[in-house]
């Protein structure tokens, strides 16, 4: 497993921490994302032998919300 922490920009409520914190989660390979409004970032532990950094901000990016 692999740890990474993204930075996102346009989180601003709950409803937005859940929605990028559940995008994550239906990537195959994610066992786990937390997302922090304080720090605007997304915390994800996933598996490298099934997913890569661009499908994780590919999910995150769709749903309308900006990695930097």
């Amino acid at each position: 497993m692999k740890n990474i922490s993204l930075q996102v920009e346009k989180m601003s409520c709950g409803n937005c921490l859940e929605t990028v914190e559940n995008a994550l989660k239906e990537v195959s390979g994610v066992n786990e994302a937390k997302a922090s409004l304080k720090d605007k970032t997304v915390s994800i532990q996933y598996d490298e032998s099934m997913t890569d950094v661009p499908h994780l901000v590919k999910a995150v990016e769709d749903e309308g919300y900006i990695i930097i």
